[in-house]
């Protein structure tokens, strides 16, 4: 067992620091003061990082930590904090290590006794879970599927049954092979595409499955994520008499035979698919 205390002196530490997902207003005076104060920011790329730093007038020495050279760059980072440089760790946006570089760098700094402490920023699936409409009380964060179609149906057949908001990233060039796979696997689940969050184009997508693979999906640009509702556990023991009375009123109360289905579903806790299928007969 180990316990560290991030900002005891005696011991050396390593920073964390997340940036922006799209709007710069997001850095916070926290993140600006602590890149302020590093000898040396180690970043997914430096290209990207030179641009958001000369935004703020912060002028620091680079070095590049990416997913292709993570495990010596993390040693070498590892060795110049134990010389006592300051360093921190930013990737291109959102938090490192979420879809990102950085697990091996942690996972280093810990093995060498340095402490870790993790400056707070915005998220991209964490925003768009919270304003989604989606259950937020439970949820799976997948990340990006392989691009590889076989694995890709693969990993999402293995989700299939799993109860907890299911969050993935795509890109806008893989996103229209991804609904379709998914609409095939998950039906008419409901779900949300997210993209272009905290910029101005900000935009949230929401319907089933079945109707999000309908998309003009060359209007999706720049990177998104998307959320489908988790696995419902249906009440199997309600008899379709019951159901069916039940769609009966809520028809006879003004509603369309969509929304009495949706009534239906919510109320007793019902697969879709099985209260669509009486619904038709009414």
């Amino acid at each position: 067992m180990k316990r560290n205390k991030s900002f005891d002196k005696s011991t050396p530490l390593l920073y964390l620091v997340a940036t922006p997902i799209g709007n710069l207003g997001e850095m916070s005076k926290r993140a600006l003061d602590t890149l302020n104060e590093m000898d040396l920011i180690a970043a997914e790329d430096t290209r990207n990082t030179f641009m958001l730093l000369s935004q703020y007038g912060i002028k620091k020495e680079l070095f590049s930590l990416r997913e292709h050279n993570e495990t010596t760059a993390s040693k070498h980072i590892i060795g110049l904090i134990k010389q006592g440089k300051k360093v921190a760790y930013v990737s291109d946006a959102g938090y490192p290590g979420i879809s990102d570089p950085g697990y091996l760098l942690v996972k280093e700094a810990i093995q060498n006794d340095i402490a870790v402490s993790t400056i707070s920023g915005s998220s991209a699936f964490i925003n768009a879970l919270v304003a989604s409409g989606l259950p937020t009380d439970h949820f799976y964060f997948y990340g990006f599927l392989s691009k590889k179609g076989n694995e890709a149906r693969q990993a999402l057949e293995a989700l299939k049954d799993r109860e907890e908001t299911l969050i993935f990233y795509e890109s806008p060039h893989h996103i229209k092979e991804t609904i379709l796979l998914m609409s095939d696997i998950f039906q008419d689940r409901e779900a949300v595409i997210a993209r272009e969050l905290t910029k101005l184009n900000e935009e949230y997508i929401r319907g089933s499955l079945l109707e999000l693979k309908d998309l003009d999906f060359s209007t999706l640009k720049g990177e998104m994520v998307i959320l489908i509702h988790g696995l419902e556990k249906s009440n199997d023991d309600i008899s379709d008499e019951v159901i069916i009375k039940r769609l009966q009123f809520c028809i006879s109360k003004g509603a369309t035979k969509k929304a009495a289905i949706e009534i239906v579903c919510d109320e007793l806790k019902l697969h879709k698919n099985r209260v669509y299928k009486l619904a038709q007969n009414l």
